[in-house]
C-alpha cells in the first residue's frame, strides 16, 4: 500500500514538477492508459468516499465511465446508500490505486447529476443481463435471501423480453468535479511524491509539492 513499505518499482521511478502536463485531466488520462499497459484488469476500478451531513463516511470501490474536463463520471442507484449521502451532501473523495507502478491518485470535490441523456446513453451500452440487474436490485437495501434478486431478475425478463430495456428512473450518473487532483509516485525510503494540483478561484490550477 502506498503508506507501506516500497515496491520494487519505487527504486526508479520519480514525479517532478517538470513532468507533469499543466491540466491535470491530460496528466490523469496518461497515468491511466500507463496502467492499462501493464495488464491491469481495472485500471479504472476506484475507490468512492461519501460522508452524512453528520460526518459519517461510508467508502466503496466503483468503475470510472467517463472522464472530460468537467470531472469524473460514474454509475449507480439513486437510491443506493452512496445515493442517498451524495443527495444530503453532495462532496466526494476518490482514489486510484496502481500497484504495479506504485502509483496512486486522490481527487476531492463536488459532485453533480449527470445529465438523464447522458444516463441514457451510458444504459444504452451497458451488457443486457447488467440492466435487468440494475432494474432488480435494489441496491443497499436489506432482503431475505438471494432468491429475492433471482426472482425479480426472471420476472423483469419476461417482461422486457427481447425489447429494449429502459433505464430505471432511480439509477443513473454522477460527476465528481475536482478542486484538487494529488498525484502520488511511490519511492525508496518512503520519500514520495506527492504532487497537487488545486483548482484556484480564476478556474486555472496550482500545482503544489506535499510533504510524504
Amino acid at each position: 500500500m502506498p503508506q507501506g513499505e516500497p515496491s520494487k518499482q519505487s527504486s526508479g521511478a520519480c514525479l517532478n514538477e517538470t513532468d507533469l502536463s499543466a491540466d491535470p485531466f491530460t496528466q490523469f488520462r496518461q497515468w491511466l492508459q500507463e496502467a492499462a499497459a501493464v495488464g491491469l484488469k481495472e485500471p479504472g476500478a476506484m475507490t468512492l468516499a461519501t460522508a452524512t451531513p453528520e460526518g459519517i463516511p461510508s467508502a466503496r470501490v466503483v468503475l470510472l465511465r467517463g472522464i472530460d474536463a468537467r470531472g469524473f463520471l460514474f454509475y449507480t442507484n439513486y437510491d443506493s446508500r452512496k445515493g442517498q449521502e451524495l443527495a444530503a451532501n453532495p462532496r466526494a473523495a476518490l482514489v486510484f490505486y496502481w500497484h504495479p507502478l506504485d502509483r496512486q491518485v486522490r481527487i476531492e470535490g463536488a459532485v453533480e447529476r449527470a445529465t438523464p441523456q447522458e444516463s441514457d446513453t451510458y444504459f444504452e451500452c451497458r451488457p443486457r443481463g447488467s440492466c435487468i440487474s440494475a432494474w432488480a436490485s435494489p441496491q443497499s437495501e436489506v432482503i431475505t435471501d438471494r432468491r429475492v434478486l433471482e426472482s425479480r431478475s426472471a420476472e423483469l425478463l419476461a417482461r422486457f423480453g427481447d425489447g429494449p430495456i429502459p433505464r430505471p428512473p432511480f439509477w443513473g450518473g454522477y460527476r465528481v468535479v475536482p478542486t484538487s487532483i494529488e498525484f502520488w509516485q511511490g519511492r525508496l525510503n518512503r520519500l514520495h511524491d506527492r504532487l497537487r494540483y488545486r483548482r484556484l478561484d480564476t478556474d486555472g490550477w496550482r500545482i503544489e509539492r506535499l510533504a510524504p
